[in-house]
């Protein structure tokens, strides 16, 4: 091997209720226009490097406290990769669903994985080659990070369709919860619906149980779960250094990726019906006048962001600060200038800009090198992108 898942007024209340719920957006900056420059200092020169290669579709890449590297690819492999090499990780995934954009997804290791050595893997699951749910699971890592048993499931019954808009990122908050972004399947009446687990960010603790301070706690069933709601597809969560602000990017239609902040209880405005109108505002003030609005938009064209992480350290130089968010459809990685809440301003990293294709996710390693995975389906490489010292 080379080194690479009622009726329609009461869903209808149930939504409003949310809605009215929601934060106002009054205290959201408006975001620059896609093509604002940065008019500060460029970014360091950087030093790219392959680290793992001849892969297919990576989706996802975290690390252990031991350094060693984890990585997803959306057909089913768990790799590890650290200074004894390479290696797939024995997993069972014998009920994964692959189709479309679904997969073997997100990756998330525990803050506790020094007691627990537990690992979180988000993925889409079937039955006799049916698409059931996309679901998020725990898993307990070998001493040797050879072998990963299941021991449980956090959330299952997320959205599935045809594998279209699955989501699914992970991310730990500082307060220890685990945050899930998902996908609204392409169906029109998920982002708005509090019994659906699609088209939302998820709070809950790392067994599958609801922090009885999430927004909608008291309602119960699956709407206890939800952070926030009115998302199309969910692909990036990073969380701001300092402030422990999570941040949240998502696919638009044929307009307006966006960049959010998420607030407890926020709708952000995506509400695609009858059927699925993808020619309905990402964010629907008209609709939702109370929708909270993004921080930054790509407007015309999209550019299919993707995974995004902030740069941290002295060695990132102007760059220390900035969420970096990767691109899928423009081929690199943009850089945006942060002030509080607010993208003031946003360039791109030369080195990365039309060289690799497609790129999917974005992690720090502990020395605060950038890792990059690309999403092209052929010979797919894990980057490591580091300041030039």
């Amino acid at each position: 091997m080379n080194v690479r898942r009622h009726t329609v007024a009461a869903l209808a209340a149930a939504a409003l209720l949310l809605t009215a719920c929601a934060p106002d957006g009054s205290g959201a900056a408006d975001g620059p226009a896609a093509g604002t420059p940065w008019p500060s200092p460029t970014g360091p020169a950087l030093s790219v490097e392959v680290v793992l290669d001849g892969l297919e579709h990576p989706w996802d890449v975290t690390f252990t406290p031991e350094g060693t590297a984890l990585v997803t690819e959306r057909g089913g492999r768990l790799l590890a990769h650290d200074d004894r090499g390479t290696r797939q990780v024995e997993a069972d995934l014998g009920d994964l669903f692959v189709g479309s954009e679904a997969g073997l997804m997100g990756l998330e290791v525990s803050p506790d994985f020094g007691r627990t050595r537990e690992i979180f893997l988000c993925h889409a699951t079937q039955d006799d080659g049916r698409p059931r749910d996309v679901r998020v699971t725990r898993w307990r890592l070998d001493d040797g990070a050879t072998r990963a048993e299941r021991i449980g499931t956090v959330v299952d019954g997320l959205p599935v369709s045809s594998g279209r808009h699955s989501g699914c990122r992970l991310r730990f908050a500082p307060d220890g919860t685990l945050r899930v972004g998902t996908g609204d399947a392409a169906r029109g009446e998920n982002p708005q619906d509090p019994g659906s687990l699609g088209g939302k960010t998820l709070r809950l603790n790392p067994d599958g149980t609801v922090p009885q301070d999430n927004p909608f706690a008291g309602r119960g069933g699956d709407a206890a779960a939800v952070y926030t709601l009115g998302h199309r597809n969910v692909q990036g969560l990073a969380v701001q250094p300092g402030t422990g602000t999570l941040w949240e990017v998502e696919h638009g239609p044929d307009v307006d990726d966006e960049v959010n902040v998420l607030e407890p209880g926020g709708n952000y405005g995506w509400d695609p019906v009858p059927g699925y109108d993808e020619s309905v505002p990402m964010t629907d003030l008209e609709k939702f006048p109370g929708a909270v609005e993004a921080v930054w938009s790509s407007g015309d064209p999209t550019t299919a962001t993707s995974g995004a992480v902030f740069l941290e350290g002295g060695q990132w130089g102007a760059w220390d600060g900035a969420l970096a968010v990767a691109e899928l459809k423009n081929t690199g990685v943009g850089v945006h200038r942060v002030d509080g809440t607010a993208i003031t301003g946003t360039t791109r990293i030369a080195e990365l800009e039309d060289e690799h294709g497609r790129l999917r996710s974005l992690t720090l390693d502990d020395e605060g090198a950038l890792w990059v995975t690309t999403d092209n389906g052929d010979d797919d490489v894990v980057l490591r992108v580091s300041p030039r010292t």
